[in-house]
Parts: structure tokens; sequence; C-alpha cells
């Protein structure tokens, strides 16, 4: 995708396979954006505000340490050695829905100037406030974004511990993005998320629709969470101890 390429809208749905220690899977139907962050000052919607207060909303006080997030990730590229990424920058995520937002996990694709993409930052946050960021680059040899693996830093789940690691697969094809990620602790694999979709023009026309269709998005994200978490408890899945967050912000 080329830095000058316009804003999109993508329906799409999510998915949750707990594979240990009881099976738990679910599919729900959602919507995000892919926002290009180098042309934000143009984006110009009645229905999504940037800063300002609309029916659905992307605010910077919602993503690293709250300042104009294009210099908080470049940030984040340069401690971690990244040196290439000098191109465009683009945001996989929720937007706030009438002033709620809860994010999961965002996505920062970080172009090189041919228009590759570099690098990927993974924006984690969990229901208890906390954030971590992991800064992932392409296998070395065929510069793919499949099966890179990073160590997991932040408490998550009550159901699982801060320890194992990540394997984040990404489809980097904007008209039809999809992430796959995969637990595993011990040598097992333990949960499979994915969340993928079609994309559209960021128009109007393509977010009322989206938004008639689901105007409880981020609200939902959160109902639900605490909806499967009540599952699990009443399968007897043991409740794991909250530990406290990585003092790194961000880690490879």
């Amino acid at each position: 995708m080329e830095s000058s390429a316009l804003s999109r809208i993508v329906v799409g749905r999510v998915m949750h396979r707990r594979r240990l220690p009881v099976e738990n899977r679910f599919v729900y139907p959602v919507f995000f954006i892919l926002i290009n962050l180098e042309q934000l000052e143009g984006q110009r919607h009645w229905l999504l505000g940037i800063n300002r207060r609309r029916p659905l909303a992307f605010h910077f006080k919602d993503y690293g340490d709250g300042r104009d997030p294009r210099i908080w990730v470049r940030e984040r590229l340069v401690e971690s050695g990244i040196d290439d990424c000098n191109g465009g920058l683009w945001l996989q995520t929720f937007p706030r829905v009438f002033g709620y937002l809860f994010n999961p996990v965002s996505f920062w694709y970080c172009q090189r100037s041919d228009g590759t993409v570099g690098a990927i930052v993974a924006e984690v946050n969990n229901t208890f406030g906390e954030r971590h960021c992991y800064v992932l680059q392409p296998k070395p040899g065929d510069g793919s974004f499949t099966a890179v693996e990073a160590v997991k830093r932040l408490y998550v789940s009550p159901f699982y511990p801060v320890s194992g690691g990540y394997r984040f697969h990404f489809n980097v094809d904007f008209d039809a993005p999809r992430v796959r990620i995969d637990y595993y602790d011990q040598g097992q694999l333990q949960l499979n998320t994915a969340i993928w979709g079609r994309s559209k023009p960021l128009t109007d026309a393509n977010l009322l629709i989206a938004l008639l269709k689901q105007p409880l998005l981020t609200l939902g994200v959160t109902v639900r969470i605490h909806w499967q978490a009540l599952r699990l408890w009443l399968k007897g899945v043991s409740l794991s101890h909250r530990t406290s967050s990585s003092i790194e912000e961000a880690t490879k």
C-alpha cells in the first residue's frame, strides 16, 4: 500500500479459540479502521472525528503516551534499532464509538520508503488499563511477517500467567487484512486469536453502514470479554494471579 493511499474501513470478524485447559471458541462480527497517518490532517469526515467528538473518533490520547502517535511510534522503532522505516505509517484499530473505547490490540504498520512494511508494532491493552508494545520485524530470509515471535510481557487474561510467548502471522494486504496470534506456553499451543475482513474506502457512507449494523461495537468488545471469562470460570478453569506489567514500554 502506497503512503499516498486513502484510509480504509474494514468489516470482518474476530475469532478466539482457547485450546487449553478446556476448549472454548467464539467468533463475532466487528469493524475497524486502517488510518493512513501520513494523511491525518486531511481526514475530514462527519462521522469520524480526529481528536474531536463524533459518533466515531480517533484520539491521540488513546495510544502510546498520548502524544502525536506518529512521533511515539517512530521513537519505538529507533529504540529497537530499526532505522529503515522512513515511509508511510498505518494504524489498524477500533475507533471510539459514541465516546467509548476498548482496544485489545492495535497494529502499527511501518513502511520503508519503497512502500514495503519493515516493522509492525502490536500495541496490546488489558482491562486493567495497562499496555505493552511488541516491535515486530520480518523474518530473515523471506522478509515475511509469518510466525514472528515475541515473549509475552503483559498480563492479559486472568486464566493465563505472564509466561510463554506469541507467534504473530500477518497477511499484509490492506484490501483484505488478516492477523492471527498464537499463544504458546511450556511448548504447547494454548490459544489462537484472529481478526480479518474486507476493506472499503473510509467514507461517511461506509462508516454509517458499519455503525448502524454495530452501534455498540466497542462496548460489545468489553461485554464479550467478561462474558467469555464467566463461561471459562463456570467450566472450572482456574484463575492465574495477576502480576505487574513490564516496566519496559516496548520489546522486540
